[in-house]
């Protein structure tokens, strides 16, 4: 289940920072995921400590933790901080699309559209050169600024037009942006509501895709020495895995299934005793519960550990064997037996 109230915010917030202490590589992304929800949980000092944590570390994406730190800055108050944060920010000039979009919405949550209308632009006349290609992460820049210019009531430029062919969504990106479309909440008209209410539903289906980062569909992997160790460690897991060779062929079979039924962005993570003894540790779990497998495999691609699947035909195969892929468990599942 999802947090929901402030309280659930708070205890998972503080989960992950159990979790950080146990997996110090990992500590950057579960550090800002806690931060997230201390923000959530209305605890937004200590979030804010977080963020000074991190930054007095090496962290990989300082811009990013900075316009974060901004966002949450402005929101209790100081604002002559955030606003310091955000033009160093702009006079780095990232390379990365996010914290450009964070301190941009930052700006424009705080009625500072022309500023945010000029980080959107600044943002993607650097990250958007002539034939570039757009991401998922541009795109949401380009839509952003669209956003902002509606509200300014600034006609359509080039940009604006490619914001406007990209969206998929069904209601049209100038009516999600209408500045008009607050009027309709106050209305007394159920009709006008009712289309309002499905105006709002579509911005925020969209919103939630544009920022969604999906985690892969993971299966777990024990190379033969950890397996060994595993079921002699917790006999009663000897069950799940008969052999470490049906274990591997079981892994492929499990994809393929996967695959043909149209999931997609599937991966394989590969365990060891001691992480999974670890994260048992953090669920307060026995590690000798069945149970606690798929809990793991999903917290271990959650946390960027899974490998995508399948490989490339020449690729080295995942089971480490040190074959092609297409000579090893890429073969038809008939030709290694089932």
């Amino acid at each position: 289940m999802r947090p929901d109230t402030p309280a659930e915010h708070i205890a998972e917030a503080e989960r992950l920072i159990r979790t950080a202490t146990r997996y110090p590589e990992d500590q950057e992304p579960l550090l800002l995921q806690a931060a997230a929800h201390l923000e959530l949980g209305d605890a937004r000092e200590r979030a804010s400590t977080l963020y000074d944590q991190l930054l007095a570390g090496e962290p990989a994406d300082p811009h990013l933790i900075k316009a974060l730190q901004a966002a949450n800055l402005w929101e209790y108050g100081h604002e002559a901080e955030a606003r310091a944060l955000i033009q160093g920010i702009r006079a780095a000039a990232p390379a990365d699309p996010a914290p450009w979009e964070v301190i941009a919405e930052a700006l424009e949550a705080h009625d500072e559209l022309t500023l945010s209308e000029e980080c959107f632009t600044e943002a993607a006349t650097l990250l958007i050169p002539d034939n570039t290609p757009l991401t998922q992460a541009t795109t949401a820049l380009l839509t952003g600024r669209h956003r902002v210019r509606r509200l300014l009531g600034l006609p359509h430029d080039d940009w604006d037009m490619v914001a406007d062919t990209r969206h998929i969504g069904p209601i049209p990106l100038d009516e999600l942006h209408d500045p008009k479309r607050i009027w309709a909440l106050g209305s007394d008209d159920p009709a006008e509501l009712r289309a309002e209410i499905a105006r709002l539903r579509a911005e925020l289906g969209d919103r939630r895709a544009a920022l969604s980062r999906p985690f892969p569909v993971a299966v777990l992997h024990w190379p033969q020495r950890e397996l060994a160790e595993l079921v002699t460690s917790y006999p009663t897991l000897a069950a799940e895995y008969a052999s470490h060779e049906s274990h591997l062929r079981d892994i492929e079979t499990s994809l393929r299934a996967l695959a043909a039924s149209g999931t997609t962005n599937l991966g394989i993570v590969t365990a060891s005793v001691p992480s999974y003894e670890a994260f048992a540790a953090s669920e307060k779990t026995s590690p000798a519960s069945p149970s606690l497998l798929a809990e793991y495999a999903t917290t271990l691609a959650a946390r960027g550990k899974a490998t995508p699947w399948p490989p490339t035909p020449n690729s080295p195969c995942w089971c480490t064997s040190g074959k092609p892929y297409s000579e090893c468990h890429g073969q038809a599942v008939e030709a290694y037996g089932r």
